[in-house]
């Protein structure tokens, strides 16, 4: 019996040695399982003087003046194509808006900002609006393509031919002030998804500029 103890201690120590080695390995993993868990569980996110949220601001306020006049010509014109772009239109832009609106509660920011319209467009070379302190509301609603007060209540009041073609110059001109504000946002933003939304503003309204040419021509309405 005695003669056994001693083979015994050897085999008790290279298993102590083994767990240790084990718990060790353990250790270490779980410090990189946590470690790559704190770095993906909480990203970045713009902040509210960022390119991204300035850009889903100001093209909220943009869409939802697209999506009144929208809904305003889609409810009186007589013409087919018409309402079925106004349509489109209409329902593109508030589902846009929608997404813009959501973003921006993801990212915990305000939905709105004390900043002027297009301040976060000043770093792009190409389609800046300059020093927008510099620049009323009333100049800054222009320089986006947005429609005036009475404008809109012009709209509202005409019918036939001449609301259509007010609508298309109106919607015209909308869509000129979207494309360069999708255009700088691709150019300066930092989230891939803005920018895919980006992207489809540019190419979705570069097209019903066309479209809505040709129906300029048709009805006959005046440069």
């Amino acid at each position: 019996m005695t003669d056994d103890a001693p083979v015994a201690r050897p085999a008790v120590r290279w298993a102590v040695v083994a767990l240790i080695a084990v718990a060790v390995v353990a250790v270490a993993f779980a410090i990189g399982r946590f470690t790559a868990f704190g770095a993906t569980a909480a990203p970045a996110h713009p902040s509210t003087t960022s390119a991204d949220a300035g850009f889903a601001r100001d093209m909220q306020v943009h869409h939802t003046q697209a999506v009144l006049m929208a809904m305003e010509i889609y409810r009186k014109t007589a013409d087919d194509e018409l309402r079925a772009l106004s349509y489109d239109i209409a329902t593109t832009q508030s589902g846009q808006r929608g997404e813009m609106y959501g973003w921006l509660v993801e990212w915990g920011l305000p939905q709105a900002s004390d900043q002027p319209l297009m301040t976060w467009m000043e770093k792009s070379g190409e389609h800046s609006h300059g020093d927008t302190s510099a620049l009323t509301q009333e100049q800054l609603l222009g320089e986006m393509g947005m429609a005036t007060d009475a404008q809109l209540d012009r709209l509202r009041t005409l019918e036939g031919q001449p609301a259509d073609c007010l609508f298309l110059e109106l919607m015209i001109r909308h869509h000129q002030g979207a494309i360069p504000m999708a255009e700088a946002i691709i150019e300066l933003g930092d989230e891939p998804r803005v920018a895919e939304v980006a992207g489809t503003i540019v190419s979705g309204q570069s097209a019903e500029i066309d479209a809505m040419r040709d129906i300029q021509s048709r009805l006959g309405c005046s440069a």
